[in-house]
């Protein structure tokens, strides 16, 4: 008879609670009783964990146990309280000695055979671990890379429950170490020398990459819509360790990272297809939420192609997250918060029949308007710069010179945002790009003189433009000085501004 405590973390989106797992092995019916709001996945972790501790060589309590999962009032699910659990048993059984469990937060799904098996949101539990004064960690083999991120922890990997008893009694060798981080390389990506053409249009994506700013691009297929895209992560600088670590975190609950490359440190780039739900686009699930490709896409992009062909319900979906830089999911558990600033990117035809020439085009007026208009006004007023495409008019460009290539572009990009983010530093603000910069900061603080604004004036005066697209051509403006080296924006970086905002289909 005995009472031992181990611990364990409860995710609520990608923040974690330390969770005490209580042991009581005391005299009554030979029966386990647990507690604390689980779900189906953790009441069937009982019989995963009596079967994993028989199979591996150890003798489970033929007495009354009772489990109780702390703090009491908060839900739990998933299978990652296993290996705790199986641990605080046998400690209370008095099978191992309880010392090494003080201190020290266990992860891991038990197999019948006594295997640990890996879990989602390593790094989130660990961070929230470490914030709790946790000192030490036991996680599976597979997540130790992932572990291993967490400064200030000392992790351990653990291949079977029998090892993981065998460290509690003291056998030091029976865990597995991280091995030493490796730096990751540079991004390997497609090249935007690879684009034949579209000058607007390449040079609406180097100002969309140096200002962080959402990007429309319309035209008909084959024009490079889709190859611009998938170019902009490349022109995006490395994530920071603080941003690295945010995007890995999400990645991890998402259980989208592998142990090769356990870190995300570039931006990530999320392609969503037309068909998607709007669970799978902004998060959502049964239970506690799951991130969405919202959420995936964190400091990096979202491409949405055929954007046009996505439900409008779908697509307005995203609306707050575009604003709030988060997305927010309420359910019976609780609010999962997921972080959710990411680029934009809207890619569609002008028409349902998109011919290579316009003049081809069968569609009638109201048809084209219709088809357009899945795009909504609120959605579309999100968008810093809309890009229309031309159809390329020849293959050959031997007498033109050679497209620039993504590192000659990255280059002005970062230079871009390293003098707005000095800008910005140097009056006491830590904004990172000009999209971030919020609009009564740029109409006060930062504000232009008349002159320079009275496009803007007049576009507001005659309802052409609302308050919220003023304040995205000045943050456009701003990034276009940047990109010019200029200190301040002059009239024709407005004017440029609000160029990019005209939505010019027909």
């Amino acid at each position: 008879m005995g009472l031992a405590q181990a611990w364990s973390v409860a995710l609520c989106g990608v923040d974690g609670l330390p969770v005490e797992i209580e042991a009581d092995v005391g005299v009554g019916q030979p029966r386990t009783h647990l507690l604390g709001l689980p779900d189906a996945s953790l009441h069937e972790s009982k019989e995963r964990v009596k079967a994993a501790v028989r199979n591996s060589n150890e003798e489970w309590p033929k007495q009354r146990i009772v489990l109780g999962l702390s703090p009491a009032n908060l839900p739990k699910g998933g299978s990652s309280y296993d290996l705790a659990i199986a641990c605080a048993t046998l400690a209370a059984a008095g099978s191992v000695p309880p010392d090494r469990l003080a201190g020290t937060v266990l992860l891991g799904e038990l197999a019948l055979d006594g295997r640990v098996r890996p879990i989602r949101g390593v790094l989130p539990s660990l961070l929230a671990a470490r914030r709790a004064g946790l000192h030490t960690a036991v996680v599976p083999v597979d997540a130790l890379p992932e572990a291993a991120l967490v400064d200030g922890v000392e992790v351990h990997g653990a291949v079977t429950l029998s090892e993981v008893l065998a460290w509690l009694r003291a056998e030091l060798a029976a865990l597995q170490p991280p091995s030493p981080a490796e730096e990751p390389g540079p991004p390997e990506g497609p090249d935007l020398a690879d684009v034949v053409g579209q000058p607007e249009a390449r040079w609406a994506l180097e100002v969309a990459a140096a200002g962080a700013h959402h990007l429309l691009l319309s035209g008909p297929p084959g024009t490079g819509k889709t190859m611009l895209a998938e170019r902009l992560a490349g022109l995006l600088p490395p994530l920071t360790r603080q941003d690295a670590l945010a995007v890995t975190a999400v990645h991890s609950v998402a259980g989208v990272l592998t142990s090769d490359s356990p870190l995300v440190a570039s931006p990530p780039f999320v392609s969503v297809h037309h068909t998607t739900s709007i669970t799978a686009l902004v998060g959502g699930g049964t239970g506690m939420a799951k991130p969405g490709a919202a959420s995936q896409a964190h400091k990096g992009v979202l491409f949405l192609d055929e954007a046009c062909e996505f439900g409008p319900k779908t697509i307005d979906t995203l609306r707050t997250a575009l604003e709030a830089g988060e997305v927010r999911i309420a359910r019976r558990d609780g609010v999962a918060r997921y972080p959710a600033r990411f680029q934009l990117i809207l890619a569609t035809n002008p028409c349902p029949c998109a011919p290579p020439k316009e003049i081809d085009c069968v569609c009638t007026p109201i048809v084209r308007r219709r088809y357009q208009a899945r795009l909504s006004g609120p959605l579309l007023d999100r968008v810093d710069l809309r890009v229309r495409m031309r159809a390329t008019t020849a293959m050959s460009n031997a007498d033109a010179a050679p497209p620039e290539p993504t590192a000659t572009v990255r280059e002005r990009v970062l230079k871009a945002r390293t003098r707005a983010a000095t800008r910005w530093s140097s009056h006491g603000h830590s904004w990172p790009t000009n999209a971030a910069v919020p609009g009564p900061a740029l109409r006060r603080e930062f504000a232009l003189p008349r002159p320079t604004t009275a496009l803007l004036d007049r576009a507001l005066a005659t309802g052409a433009l609302t308050g919220r697209g003023a304040d995205r051509c000045l943050r456009v403006a701003w990034t276009l000085a940047d990109l010019a080296e200029s200190a301040r924006p002059t009239a024709d970086h407005v004017a440029a501004a609000l160029n990019f905002r005209e939505r010019r289909s027909k």
